[in-house]
């Protein structure tokens, strides 16, 4: 607390020229440090970038890729399924029709 009164005491006394001197200073050191911490934010942002590979997610590597079919029809054995996703209308269809489980459909 004393040394801001004596800051001001000692800023009220400063000439106009020696005023804008130190706001030039302070401006000036202001710069120098926001340059600094820039240089530090792109470091630490291209660090990131190379170990946590930031921005658009990737792709599953298995996505795309066939699968090999887990279920076949009773009726139709062209009519496969691998069990991912919705299940089928046949399957459904079949199921309901002959009160079937979905392990009934299981490819031995």
């Amino acid at each position: 607390m004393e040394n801001q009164m004596a800051r001001s005491k000692s800023l009220t006394s400063m000439s106009l020229e020696a005023l804008v001197e130190l706001r030039d200073s302070v401006a000036e050191t202001l710069r120098d440090r926001a340059v600094d911490l820039q240089k530090q934010l792109s470091k630490l942002s291209g660090a990131a970038r190379n170990g946590a590979k930031r921005g658009r997610p990737r792709r599953s590597s298995l996505k795309g890729r066939r699968v090999a079919a887990k279920y076949r029809s009773k009726k139709d054995s062209k009519l496969t399924w691998a069990g991912r996703g919705a299940t089928p209308r046949w399957m459904r269809e079949e199921m309901k029709a002959g009160k079937l489980k979905k392990e009934a459909f299981l490819i031995k």
